[in-house]
């Protein structure tokens, strides 16, 4: 296998394996065409279904726009990748930093700032969490078409807590169309567990749910799959979904109405 496509591999890879921080909900993400050596930016939109807080059984659309800018192979940009640098990067293995964004959750709409339908009035009297940064890092494997990674991010501003995501993905293509499948899992510590599926005592006062205190550990675990077809040497067209099954410590919180999460994506985007 030739450098350049072994680089394309990964890239698709490791980008579905990104579990964004867009919301509290991470929906999945499109793999994205071929990587070129200097500065690439790409500009487009996306159309996302997906809860509207992550355990509601209410779903939303809203439309994200997709801005992103690489550095070849090795500095990355954009709302669902985050901003991050490939410090390790050989045939196998990729490590670097990595800083995320997860929007804020208003207690009228829920988690999207872009939304275009549908609400929910389950977090009334909650109050809203401002929007939060996550920093830390990444260790990515490929091998072939398989690739895992692992990424731990410590919050800050709207939540203080620690996540981990752990990743396995399968790349591949059929004719002109590259797509991806794997599983995925995202633990993390009381501190965020409790920011968004907690209800405090006073919190219990202006709602109708009981105080739910939690413990750290799995939020969710799932599958995701993605797939994009480049319609010319700039356009493509992107398609998306994944499953969530909430872990025990979010699923029992009382604001959860369902453990199983569902997003689908649609992305347009233009390539410079």
């Amino acid at each position: 296998m030739n450098t350049s496509t072994h680089k394309r591999k990964g890239l698709l890879a490791s980008v579905l394996l990104t579990l964004p921080a867009m919301t509290e909900a991470a929906p999945v993400e499109l793999p994205r065409a071929d990587i070129k050596s200097g500065w690439s930016v790409s500009v487009g939109a996306a159309a996302v279904v997906t809860p509207v807080y992550s355990g509601s059984d209410t779903y939303t659309t809203s439309i994200f726009p997709d801005l992103r800018i690489r550095y070849g192979d090795r500095f990355f940009a954009s709302i669902p990748e985050g901003i991050g640098y490939n410090l390790v990067q050989t045939p196998h293995w990729r490590a670097g930093p990595v800083i995320k964004l997860r929007f804020s959750r208003n207690e009228d709409t829920g988690g999207s700032p872009f939304l275009i339908s549908g609400k929910s009035d389950a977090l009334k009297g909650m109050g809203d969490i401002s929007a939060a940064g996550e920093a830390g890092g990444y260790v990515e494997y490929r091998q072939a078409n398989w690739s895992g990674r692992a990424e731990v991010r410590q919050g800050f501003g709207g939540h203080t807590g620690v996540l981990g995501d752990l990743s396995l993905n399968y790349f591949n293509r059929v004719g002109p169309v590259r797509y991806a499948v794997g599983p995925r899992a995202t633990l993390a510590s009381a501190e965020f567990i409790n920011t968004y599926y907690g209800v405090s005592a006073a919190q219990s006062t202006t709602t109708r749910y009981q105080p739910y205190t939690a413990a750290g550990g799995l939020v969710s675990v799932g599958v995701g799959a993605s797939a994009f077809l480049p319609l010319s040497r700039s356009w493509q067209v992107g398609v998306a979904a994944s499953y969530d099954h909430l872990g025990s410590q979010v699923s029992d919180s009382p604001l959860v109405q369902s453990a199983n999460q569902m997003t689908v994506i649609g992305s347009l985007s233009y390539r410079f």
